[in-house]
């Protein structure tokens, strides 16, 4: 449950692009994007950071090791693919990170754009849950961010992985809480 937000807290939508909402996921994506959508309708309002981190697999540097799930780098993905989802609705002073693996901190200039903002919490959501969002909150909380989860802003290709980050992950490193909950927050 949500006790406060820091007055310099940003929001982080991990991946909710065009290529990556038209996987099947354990919660419909329609209520994904509103309840993200009214995130950052919030944090606009707010006067907060809204960073849209996306993901370019071909970027890969891990795609040559040893692993037994399929190389999904190895596929071909056009611009779109990337693009962030019209329903998240951006701003010209929004912060755009591409990511090329699971965390959006991994050799991005996320960390240094949070910085740049005095930010020292930040709210997550976004696909998937126990990847992208998983991933970049594990580093998120090595740098000593305060983490927020918006719990039904988020969902997973795997209803167990999504149950299982929500449940044993992030209240680990974090608060989980319903959007309208994070919203009131804001004040």
């Amino acid at each position: 449950m949500v006790t406060e937000l820091d007055k310099n807290t940003a929001l982080v939508l991990i991946d909710l692009q065009k290529g990556i909402v038209n996987y099947p996921v354990a919660t419909p994506i329609g209520t994904i994007l509103e309840n993200a959508a009214k995130l950052v309708d919030a944090f606009h309002k707010a006067g907060l950071p809204v960073v849209l981190v996306n993901v370019d697999p071909s970027k890969f540097t891990t795609n040559n090791l040893r692993k037994d799930a399929p190389n999904r780098a190895a596929a071909t993905f056009n611009a779109e693919w990337s693009e962030i989802v019209p329903e998240i609705k951006k701003q010209a002073g929004d912060v755009f990170i591409t990511k090329h693996t699971w965390g959006a901190f991994f050799e991005t200039a996320l960390d240094e754009e949070l910085k740049k903002r005095n930010v020292t919490g930040i709210v997550l959501g976004g696909v998937s849950t126990s990847i992208g969002v998983e991933g970049t909150a594990r580093h998120a909380n090595e740098r000593g961010y305060n983490i927020t989860f918006a719990k039904d802003a988020m969902t997973d290709m795997s209803a167990d992985a999504h149950e299982h980050s929500l449940k044993n992950i992030f209240p680990r490193i974090g608060e989980v809480d319903d959007t309208d909950k994070i919203i009131e927050k804001l004040g």
